[in-house]
């Protein structure tokens, strides 16, 4: 399940979650994508319609269409808390997972994104996370073996559900090791929303990164906290490019897609009995996001877009992202002969 390592162009793609306005077929997606000089689609998830209008042979389709195009493809679908997040009633997600396994090999991809919702510490009714961590490993241990028959793995979002240092733990519950049936997809806003500074979160989560939704964003300070949200690609304050460098450390290649939407986040950091229930983000932690916050003040441009305005903005901001993402990246720097010093 490791990619290759040899030097060349960065892989620039997109996620298709940005033009979910458009009720775009998997694929259109795939055709809008190629029309603008992307190199693949993570499909990180359908729509309820299209995932029902989506069957074998269009997967196959799909596969075909990138094979001749030689685009990349990653799938989505999977979730990894037992739960459902709106009632909290327990779930069996092995058929879940199982159908986006086996979606995921049917078009050649060997990444499949899981994302089961998030956002449950910001209402202290919701179960605590620590209860949540271990039903997700003991959800998930059972599964390695039908995600390596099916050749993929399970790509755990940063997303609003646990924080990198949770994922951490989180792993080590499932007894996993970097490279096999679980790792992560590096969203690297969401880390902002979850009080992480990205580079950092970046650099703890490195070995497990198999996927990426590459995103800017912004931080503002709100009367509760602050407030984080998207920007396009290079007018945030996230350090895109040394997010960009660890991934070259990396033994594999690891797709660069772009995700984009609209929305923020309002994070009452003010409130200490919120921040309790993020026990591992210390003091330098939270001085790094509040930096960012005042970098953000600082840029007139980066301000969050609302969703409604989203539909009407997808398709300009989801192409300049691309354009400002592959000059942003440019080539794989060529691996140092053995024996030669470390730059």
């Amino acid at each position: 399940m490791t990619g290759d390592t040899a030097p060349g162009r960065r892989r620039v793609g997109l996620d298709n979650y940005g033009l979910f306005p458009l009720d775009l077929s998997p694929m259109a997606t795939l055709e809008w994508a190629a029309a603008r000089g992307a190199d693949g689609v993570a499909f990180s998830g359908l729509t309820p319609e299209w995932q029902a209008r989506t069957g074998e042979d269009a997967l196959k389709d799909l596969r075909a269409f990138a094979g001749a195009c030689g685009m990349y493809l990653e799938w989505g679908g999977a979730q990894h808390i037992p739960r459902d997040m709106t009632t909290w009633a327990r779930r069996d997600l092995f058929g879940v997972n199982e159908w986006a396994a086996r979606g995921a090999a049917a078009v050649g991809a060997s990444v499949v994104r899981s994302c089961s919702g998030g956002l449950m510490r910001w209402n202290a009714a919701n179960p605590c996370t620590e209860l949540l961590l271990r039903e997700t490993a003991s959800a998930l241990r059972p599964q390695a073996p039908m995600l390596r028959d099916y050749g993929v793995t399970l790509a755990v979002e940063t997303h609003f559900e646990f924080t990198s240092f949770e994922l951490l733990r989180l792993f080590d519950m499932c007894g996993a090791e970097p490279g096999d049936w679980i790792g992560v997809c590096l969203d690297t806003m969401n880390l902002l929303t979850m009080i992480e500074d990205p580079v950092r979160a970046s650099a703890r989560l490195l070995p497990w990164v198999v996927s990426t939704h590459v995103k800017d964003g912004g931080v503002l300070p709100s009367p509760g906290g602050i407030v984080t949200f998207p920007a396009p690609i290079g007018e945030g304050v996230i350090d895109l490019r040394a997010i960009i460098r660890l991934l070259d450390d990396l033994p594999r290649a690891v797709h660069l897609s772009v995700e984009d939407h609209g929305g923020s986040f309002e994070v009452p950091i003010r409130d200490e009995e919120f921040l309790s229930r993020f026990p591992d983000v210390d003091r330098a932690e939270l001085n790094a996001v509040l930096e960012l916050a005042r970098r953000s003040e600082a840029k007139a441009d980066c301000r969050p877009v609302d969703r409604d305005a989203w539909p009407a903005l997808c398709e300009s901001r989801l192409a300049e992202d691309l354009a400002a993402l592959r000059a942003m990246a440019g080539p794989r720097p060529a691996p140092a002969p053995a024996g030669a010093p470390e730059a």
